[in-house]
């Protein structure tokens, strides 16, 4: 769903490579391998009430990400951190803001795939945002034709930039009609959806596809958390689109969007015929983490 532009971001400013530049000055070299290969990792955090919430989780998969990938001269957790707080300070932003955090294997001394043509350490941006959830409180998605990456080809678990396969599935969506694009994995059960995690619920219970051709994404391992700690059966299994059609409730999980009602797949409505409202009760739940938990920012 496109979102009005907030005349807010017009003036931010953004934290790229070695310091803080306005937005229309914030730009990477076109020798970096961003640019040249979509060769770089990210993450997107939430700012609630003037805390980063999850951000050592989201630090921590960057740092692994990275070190998959063979990334070199690597800036630590703690120097990322700075610059965020930095990022956020100099914007004065403390509540409904959204960070696109990326860090790229960096410049080359000229252009070419090979990793050892970077010579001068990552680049790390920080773009942080004035934005709500992007989606309203209830979407639809349409079943696509582009498979979702697994092991195989290039593992899930590595939170990269290469987003071409997404991308396609969301144009698929965009002439549906729809708000998302339901991925199927190489055997064709449910991975996930184009940006988003997906589950079902059925007569009380949670289910979610495994994280196998899916991102284990940390708004899907914070309900699957949710779920053990307040006595909701939650199960990981593979699951076909029909199992998604005849659930109960259907909702998608993410940084940008949170917990999200799905109401429609492939034209065929979400029926809850077991008339249980888990999703409100997760909903809830989620919310009041997201009020308790997160790294404070100091102003």
């Amino acid at each position: 769903m496109l979102q009005q532009f907030n005349e807010k971001n017009e003036d931010i400013l953004i934290y790229v490579k070695d310091g803080l530049y306005p937005r229309k000055e914030a730009k990477v070299s076109v020798f970096d391998s961003v640019v040249q290969g979509g060769d770089a990792v990210w993450e997107g955090l939430r700012v609630y009430d003037g805390k980063i919430f999850c951000l050592d989780a989201h630090l921590e998969r960057m740092q692994h990400s990275a070190h998959i990938l063979d990334f070199r001269a690597v800036p630590d957790s703690a120097a990322i951190q700075r610059a965020i707080m930095d990022t956020l300070r100099a914007n004065g932003m403390r509540d409904n803001v959204h960070i696109r955090l990326t860090l790229t294997r960096g410049e080359k001394i000229t252009s070419g795939m090979d990793p050892r043509l970077n010579q001068s350490g990552c680049t790390l941006i920080v773009l942080a945002e004035w934005k709500p959830p992007v989606y309203p409180p209830d979407i639809r998605m349409v079943t696509s034709s582009i498979r979702r990456n697994n092991p195989m080809f290039l593992d899930s678990k590595i939170h990269h930039n290469n987003l071409l396969n997404n991308v396609l599935a969301k144009i698929e969506a965009n002439f549906a009609g729809v708000d998302e694009a339901l991925m199927l994995d190489k055997d064709g059960f449910v991975a996930e959806a184009n940006s988003v995690n997906v589950f079902c619920i059925s007569n009380g219970t949670v289910y979610t596809p495994y994280a196998d051709a899916c991102l284990p994404g940390i708004t899907r391992g914070l309900v699957i958390e949710i779920c053990a700690a307040h006595g909701i059966p939650c199960i990981e299994k593979n699951l076909s689109v029909s199992e998604f059609y005849i659930a109960d409730e259907v909702f998608a999980t993410g940084t940008m969007g949170e917990l999200t009602r799905v109401t429609e797949i492939d034209g065929r409505r979400i029926q809850n015929r077991s008339g249980k409202q888990v999703l409100a009760q997760l909903q809830a739940l989620f919310a009041e983490r997201t009020r308790q938990e997160g790294t404070p920012i100091d102003f």
